[in-house]
C-alpha cells in the first residue's frame, strides 16, 4: 500500500482511483492524517444549510429500490398519487411565516408510466409529469418568497431545459456508478438506478449550466473501488462542466420491512474515510453530510472537510427518511459553533452560481433579492 503522505502530495485534478482506494482504506494514525488533510482543504469556517419546505408531490416511483420506504403503490389508499397546486401553495404559504426559502419538490421517478397517475393528471389538467411540475414551480415563483429546487430522478435533456427555466437549482443522487450493482437486492428492480442513465443526467445538466446537487450513496454492497469510481465519474463531470455545486456523502440506514433490513450499515469509520475522500477530490465544492441520518455523529463530518448541513426544515418531515427527525435550528447552531465554526444560511443555490450562465432571468431576479435579505 502506498504511503498516504504520498498520496496527499498528488495534485487534484490527478487522484487516480488507486490513490482513492488507498485513502478509503486506511487505519490506525492514518485516519487522523486523512481528516486533518481533508479539512485543510476547506475555504474559510462557514458550515452552511438551507432552510427548506420539503413537498413530496406523488410517491410512485418505476423503481422498487431495496432500501426505500418512500415509494408506494398506486393501489394503496394512504399514496401521495399526486398532490393538488392548491395544497402545494397552502404549505408554501406555511412555510413563508417560518422563513423557509427553499421549495424541496420530490417524486419518484418517471410516475406519469402508472396508468392511475395519469388520469390523475388528466384530471388536473395536465398530459404528463413535467407539465404539471413546471406549472407548479411557475406558482411558487409567482405567489411564494421561496425557490424550486427538484429532484426527479431521470430526466431526458429536453426535460431538464425545460424545468431550467423555473427551478433555481436540481438534483439527484448517483448514488454508485458501478453495472454490478444493478444485479444486487439494491438496485435489481430499479432502471431508473442504471448508472450510464445517471451519469448521462449529470452530463446533460453540464451541458444546461443547471446548478446542480448529486452525491453517493455508502451501505448498499459496494466495494471501495466501486466508491472510488463514482467518485472519479462526478469528477469528470465536473471538470468538464463545472456545474455541480455540492456533494452528498449519504449512508444507508436500515428500516424495518424493507428488503435490505438486514444489512449492516456503513460503520463511522466509513463514513469520515469517504467523506475526508470527498473533500479531497472536491476541494471548491461543498460536501454535505445529512444530519438528521447521523445525529450521535455530525460534528466529527466537520472536522473531516464537511460543511453543508444541507435543507433542513421547520415544518415538513423528511419524507424520504421519515423515522429521522431533522435537527432543530438552534441544535446545528450550538454544534457548529462548539465545534469552532461559523452557521450561515444559504440559498438552494450556491452564491458562485447567481449568475445569467446557470439562471433564467426570472430565476435570476429573484434570487438576487432574497440573496440581498439574507446579506443583510
Amino acid at each position: 500500500m502506498t504511503n498516504i503522505e504520498d498520496t496527499f502530495r498528488v495534485e487534484d485534478e490527478k487522484y487516480s482511483k488507486e490513490d482513492l482506494v488507498n485513502l478509503l482504506n486506511c487505519k490506525n494514525n492514518d485516519v487522523n492524517k486523512l481528516m486533518s488533510f481533508a479539512n485543510s482543504k476547506r475555504e474559510n469556517n462557514i458550515i452552511t444549510y438551507s432552510k427548506n419546505v420539503f413537498i413530496p408531490l406523488t410517491e410512485i416511483c418505476r423503481n422498487s429500490c431495496g432500501y426505500c420506504t418512500f415509494k408506494k403503490e398506486a393501489t394503496d389508499s394512504n399514496a401521495i398519487l399526486l398532490k393538488k397546486k392548491d395544497e402545494v401553495i397552502e404549505t408554501l404559504k406555511i412555510a413563508e411565516k417560518y422563513g423557509c426559502k427553499e421549495a424541496l419538490l420530490t417524486f419518484g421517478e418517471q410516475a406519469d408510466e402508472n396508468t392511475i397517475v395519469k388520469k390523475e393528471l388528466e384530471k388536473q389538467g395536465f398530459s404528463n409529469m413535467i407539465e404539471y411540475l413546471y406549472d407548479i414551480c411557475e406558482d411558487i415563483l409567482d405567489k411564494t418568497n421561496l425557490l424550486p429546487h427538484s429532484n426527479c430522478g431521470v430526466l431526458s435533456y429536453k426535460d431538464l431545459k425545460i424545468l431550467k427555466d423555473v427551478n433555481a437549482s436540481m438534483g439527484m443522487m448517483l448514488e454508485n456508478s458501478s453495472p454490478r450493482l444493478m444485479k444486487t437486492v439494491a438496485h435489481e428492480n430499479s432502471p431508473g438506478k442504471d448508472p450510464k442513465l445517471r451519469l448521462n443526467v449529470l452530463k446533460n445538466t453540464g451541458k444546461l449550466k443547471i446548478p446542480y446537487t448529486t452525491g453517493i450513496l455508502i451501505g448498499i454492497g459496494e466495494k471501495k473501488e466501486e466508491i472510488a469510481k463514482s467518485l472519479l465519474d462526478i469528477k469528470k463531470c465536473q471538470n468538464k462542466h463545472g456545474n455541480i455545486q455540492e456533494i452528498i456523502i449519504q449512508n444507508f440506514k436500515t428500516k424495518p420491512g424493507i428488503l435490505m433490513e438486514n444489512f449492516r450499515e456503513p460503520s463511522l469509520l466509513d463514513m469520515i474515510r469517504t467523506v475526508s475522500v470527498a473533500k479531497i477530490l472536491f476541494p471548491n465544492l461543498s460536501i454535505q453530510v445529512p444530519p438528521n441520518l447521523n445525529q450521535e455523529t455530525n460534528q466529527i463530518f466537520l472536522f473531516c472537510g464537511a460543511d453543508d448541513w444541507g435543507g433542513v426544515s421547520p415544518l415538513t418531515k423528511d419524507y424520504v427518511n421519515p423515522e429521522a427527525k431533522w435537527p432543530a435550528i438552534e441544535d446545528l447552531e450550538y454544534l457548529t459553533r462548539e465545534s469552532g465554526f461559523e452557521l450561515q444560511e444559504r440559498l438552494a443555490i450556491y452564491n458562485k452560481y447567481i449568475k445569467k450562465d446557470f439562471l433564467s432571468e426570472r430565476i435570476l431576479n429573484k434570487v438576487l433579492n432574497l440573496k440581498n435579505s439574507l446579506d443583510k
